[in-house]
């Protein structure tokens, strides 16, 4: 489990028993799933619609084995249902906000009963983004539940008219493998599901989203080179579980994520003048663009490498950022490189 989000939640758990403390754990909660949500923010605007219905752990047991659409679609339509039909009795978000016809959904239930090819055929018909803002407007409006809770709230419990109104609503299948859901939440008090769903559910399935990203993007990084139009080697940046590179679809480098269409200056420069890469152009040693912005942290570091690459080739640079790993310890290049560009040079040829 992400370190930060588990003590953030040990902590509000603890907050959470006693009465002088319940706001705070209210404030502290509302912090975590920020902080979780922001990851599938991250998702979101990091990688191709592909992403969004692929299995790459199809047939394995765990929350890893659906897909990243899927998954917010059951993250929030379990949230959708337990804030609004049960602790607010109100109308829930997905059809007081339309969102049936903006997301093109083909069930209305939490998806615990799909299976197998019947996750990712579901996912595929999916308005991804629509998703993202159905997720979005369910998260803000459960905020305003919770923070409008009292210590005296968290006791209320939940009868069998809670149980009939959840099976009427149909939103939870009838299926085994679902129907337990409703059973599960009216055995609880507002107390326990706070601490599930609206906690620990978003953590085990958010990890698990990271977990089917980065797997997607080892597999598109399978055969292709591992050098960065600007020099840098995905095979040992500190972002490389998060990256598919600059040369695939699945490319979350920073320059790459604020950029038009997702493609880096450097990247961009490189397509239109048919180079392999910045260290086969002219210009390379005055260049400023896209990752050589006199500003950007990683500037001296990435313009040395690219121009070892210029004078030694791709397969010696390579070998010499195995042995530049194994004599320094850190995880940026650019802490060892980046000071100045001759002395990040001079540092690659003497390794």
């Amino acid at each position: 489990m992400n370190k930060d989000w588990s003590e953030k939640n040990k902590r509000m758990q603890s907050l959470l028993n006693k009465e002088d403390t319940f706001k705070d754990a209210i404030t502290l909660l509302v912090e975590l799933r920020s902080d979780v949500f922001d990851q599938i923010t991250q998702i979101m605007n990091g990688y191709p619609e592909e992403a969004f219905y692929q299995m790459p752990f199809g047939g394995a047991d765990g929350y890893h084995s659906k897909t990243l659409s899927y998954s917010i679609w059951h993250i929030f339509r379990i949230e959708d249902i337990v804030a609004h039909e049960m602790i607010a009795e109100d109308e829930q978000i997905l059809f007081k906000n339309g969102y049936l016809d903006k997301i093109h959904p083909t069930i209305i239930t939490t998806g615990n009963e799909l299976i197998g090819e019947e996750i990712a055929a579901f996912s595929s018909q999916l308005d991804r983004w629509q998703l993202y803002n159905y997720a979005k407007d369910v998260l803000e409006s459960t905020n305003k539940i919770l923070l409008s809770l009292e210590y005296k709230d968290i006791k209320r419990k939940f009868g069998d008219s809670f149980k009939e109104k959840l099976k009427a609503s149909k939103c939870i299948s009838e299926e085994e493998n679902a129907i337990w859901l409703i059973d599960y939440w009216c055995g609880k008090d507002v107390k326990g599901l706070i601490r599930m769903p609206f906690s620990r559910h978003h953590i085990m399935h958010v990890e698990a989203m990271c977990r089917i990203k980065n797997k997607l993007c080892k597999d598109a990084r399978k055969g292709v080179d591992p050098i960065a139009f600007c020099g840098f080697s995905c095979n040992h940046c500190f972002l490389s579980e998060w990256c598919g590179s600059c040369r695939t679809d699945y490319n979350t480098c920073s320059f790459a994520t604020c950029s038009p269409n997702g493609i880096c200056p450097n990247a961009s420069c490189c397509k239109e003048k048919g180079y392999d890469g910045c260290y086969a152009c002219d210009d390379l040693v005055n260049c400023e663009k896209g990752f050589y912005a006199p500003g950007n942290d990683g500037a001296n570091a990435a313009k040395a490498q690219a121009m070892y690459i210029g004078k030694y080739g791709k397969e010696e640079f390579l070998k010499v950022h195995d042995r530049l790993h194994k004599k320094y310890d850190f995880s940026k290049t650019q802490e060892i490189l980046g000071q100045d560009i001759s002395e990040g040079l001079r540092l690659l040829e003497e390794s």
